[in-house]
């Protein structure tokens, strides 16, 4: 225990710190480099949440929108039952036939703009639905960029340990593919 209190060290914190601290020109880079997809693994998650979240938003936007369709859709149940009472009066002996029509004609022209609206709020709904499925798989693709730079981040780990050039440029190429991966997301691929 030190006079500030416990400093406790990761392997790979450890090792950065030496690198930082010594003249090996080897770990001084894969050092920065790992600094460098950290902060960019960082940026492709707050992608990643943000998207999800939008996604989830869109989902909830589209079932509102297919409840007020149904709601709608009842409305329209309802006036078709009222108009099969209406016409059922008429055939009734004695029945004020002409009211029971125009009641008829009302309730038939009432039914066709609540169906205008319902066939509105379904349209609606499935736009929303569509908006949802792109905002998911932009965030599949923000979510896959990020796996890359921590495998890249965990190669560069290893790297250090094992002072392996061609595992460097494996981090890299790894990292390069996540870049790749986040350009896709970015432009909605």
């Amino acid at each position: 225990m030190s006079a500030e209190g416990f400093h406790v060290h990761g392997p790979h914190d450890h090792e950065l710190e030496h690198a930082a601290h010594g003249n090996d020109q080897f770990a001084s880079k894969i050092a920065v480099m790992t600094a460098i997809m950290a902060t960019v693994g960082a940026l492709f998650g707050f992608q990643g949440g943000a998207t999800q979240n939008d996604a989830a938003m869109f989902k909830n936007e589209a079932a509102i929108k297919k409840t007020e369709a149904a709601n709608q859709w009842n409305f329209y149940q309802s006036k078709s039952s009222k108009q099969n009472l209406a016409e059922l009066a008429m055939i009734l002996p004695g029945a004020d036939v002409e009211k029971y029509k125009a009641k008829v004609a009302r309730y038939d022209s009432e039914k066709e703009a609540i169906k205008l609206v319902a066939e509105k709020f379904e349209a609606e709904s499935t736009e929303w639905d569509k908006k949802s499925e792109a905002a998911l798989h932009q965030h599949h693709r923000w979510a896959q960029a990020m796996t890359a730079l921590q495998i890249a981040i965990s190669l560069a780990a290893i790297t250090l340990l094992t002072k392996k050039k061609w595992l460097q440029f494996t981090s890299y190429g790894v990292a390069a593919a996540g870049v790749g991966i986040a350009a896709l997301a970015w432009l909605h691929i």
